[in-house]
């Protein structure tokens, strides 16, 4: 049974992953982007630097760990989200190498968005590619999109994907780093600013949050502003990370709802690295019993999503044709 090569160069990873058909198993290698302490990201030269310097090490780590030279075919997201106009120079990098690999050994080259990858990743780790046959919802909350998306299935795309909310202003992932900086964590911010939080003795319900909403859309910029009052009036700083990670988990409740009344009740898969959080998977979890996480191992940015793209549209992974 053939396997599959995914590749993700996105604005804060550097990932490669393999899909085994035969086994259902993948095997992945990422590394993060360096950023410099006190910065709060990347300029697009720089991530395109480091993707260039950091490509052949996940390649090689890749290869000690399983065998690529008999991989099918290769899948790689070219683009932040699948709309027309997606663009950042930062996903250049994995797809000029996989043309390269692709013509060198006369394969087939299977491109997608970032988004879609997210997706495929979160539906693999959760045990439901099966959705790929009918209508879901999505979340891929992360450092650059905060997007609640309807799913449907496409023989093209293998997912038709429009937006059904999004945020207007900070994405979750911004919040989330941006609180960290300010109570003097290292960026990316998300795995430290969990930790503070689960030292929290707050009452989520005391500590005032909720959602400001426009429509199905979001606005998290007066978080920002909030957590620094709160912050500059001696709050315990554990507290202030709770409350980031609920502002957060509110926003997403509610564009949930909002999608709900839209498009029925529906199967939603939480996908980005600021879902894998388990204070925010916690929460949605216990409220709804149609929402579906990543491990988070698949939910942070990876390029296992763009393997199984490759998989489905090689053949390998059959969906059911409605």
């Amino acid at each position: 049974m053939p396997k599959f090569l995914g590749i993700d160069t996105s604005n804060y990873t550097t990932s490669a992953a393999v899909y085994d058909s035969e086994s259902g198993s993948i095997v992945q290698q990422k590394m993060l982007l360096p950023v410099k302490e006190g910065q709060k990201g990347l300029r697009q030269s720089d991530a395109v630097f480091h993707h260039t310097v950091q490509l052949p090490q996940v390649i090689d780590r890749l290869s000690e760990e399983c065998d690529i030279s008999d991989i099918a075919a290769i899948g790689v997201s070219t683009a932040p989200r699948g709309a027309e106009g997606s663009y950042m120079p930062c996903f250049l990098c994995g797809e000029g190498l996989s043309e390269c690999l692709g013509r060198a050994m006369k394969l087939p080259v299977y491109r997608t968005s970032h988004q879609c990858g997210h997706i495929l990743a979160a539906l693999y780790s959760a045990d439901k590619l099966s959705l790929l046959n009918s209508e879901f919802a999505a979340f891929h909350i992360s450092g650059g999109t905060t997007d609640c998306l309807f799913c449907r299935p496409d023989d093209e795309k293998v997912l038709y994907i429009t937006e059904t909310g999004t945020s207007l202003d900070l994405k979750g992932g911004q919040l989330v780093d941006r609180t960290g900086l300010m109570l003097g964590l290292k960026f990316p911010c998300g795995h430290q600013l969990e930790k503070l939080a689960l030292e929290s003795k707050a009452s989520p319900k005391k500590l005032g949050i909720r959602p400001v909403m426009k429509e199905g859309s979001c606005c998290l910029s007066g978080f920002e502003n909030r957590f620094g009052k709160m912050l500059a009036d001696g709050a315990d700083r554990a507290d202030i990370a709770l409350a980031c990670l609920y502002a957060v988990a509110y926003s997403a409740d509610a564009m949930t709802e909002y999608s709900e009344q839209h498009h029925g009740r529906l199967p939603i898969i939480y996908a980005g690295g600021v879902m894998s959080n388990s204070i925010i998977r916690s929460y949605m979890t216990k409220k709804r019993d149609n929402a579906y996480f990543a491990a988070p191992e698949f939910s942070c940015d990876n390029a296992a999503g763009t393997a199984v793209f490759a998989a489905v549209k090689s053949g390998s992974i059959k969906l059911e044709k409605k």
